[in-house]
């Protein structure tokens, strides 16, 4: 295992061009604040340098919100704002790869091997209950979405009115739906019952239907 002092690099951080890509995104970014002493414990535990935007954002914040709260970016988590550090939403994962994003919709975002050289982004989608491989990167997914990608992404799912009811919700909840979205019933999404659940056991539900389904 390397040691704290071999994953932070000062000179060649990334977090320059995480900051970059969070300035300029059209939509509300929040960077959240982090402790030191989780920040270190955190990106200790994770083995990824600095140099990466994955270790220097678990490092030197606690997650990004992004767009109302509709994406949360994971860090090393901020407990007053309700948001985990990545390895706690991890310790509740049971399949292959690593957290590194969820949904209000309970959607995860998860960086694993699949069928190229190198590991990438993949999404399990609530609307399918299936998982989709982005075909890009940690770094490409998360400019992609900064900058842009994340109106065309959940263009389906949004309805009138939904800016002021995920703001509202708690970073460590999000939005169960009945019928559920992956429903013939469920499909518009503006007539189906909303209320916010704890996380953890929206995520719980859709695998366990996904399983049921042989989704």
């Amino acid at each position: 295992m390397r040691s704290l002092a071999e994953l932070i690099s000062e000179d060649r951080s990334a977090w320059a061009e995480v900051e970059a890509a969070v300035s300029g995104s059209p939509f509300a970014v929040e960077i959240l604040s982090t402790d030191p002493d989780r920040a270190a414990a955190c990106l200790q535990r994770l083995q990824v340098t600095t140099k990466s935007w994955l270790g220097s954002l678990v490092y030197l914040s606690g997650g990004l919100v992004v767009d109302d709260g509709w994406l949360r970016v994971l860090g090393s988590g901020h407990p007053q704002r309700r948001l985990p550090d990545i390895h706690t939403v991890n310790a509740g994962f049971t399949g292959a790869g690593l957290v590194v994003a969820q949904d209000v919709m309970g959607g995860e975002f998860v960086w694993r091997q699949g069928d190229g050289p190198t590991p990438s982004i993949h999404y399990f989608a609530p609307d399918t209950l299936g998982w989709e491989d982005l075909g890009l990167g940690y770094t490409d997914w998360l400019y992609g979405m900064l900058n842009g990608a994340i109106d065309q992404f959940y263009l389906s799912w949004r309805w009138p009115g939904w800016q002021d009811e995920v703001a509202g919700i708690p970073f460590d909840a999000g939005l169960h739906t009945l019928p559920p979205l992956f429903t013939a019933e469920g499909k518009d999404i503006a007539e189906v019952s909303r209320r916010p659940i704890p996380m953890t056991q929206l995520v719980s539900v859709l695998h366990d239907f996904a399983d049921q389904l042989g989704a």
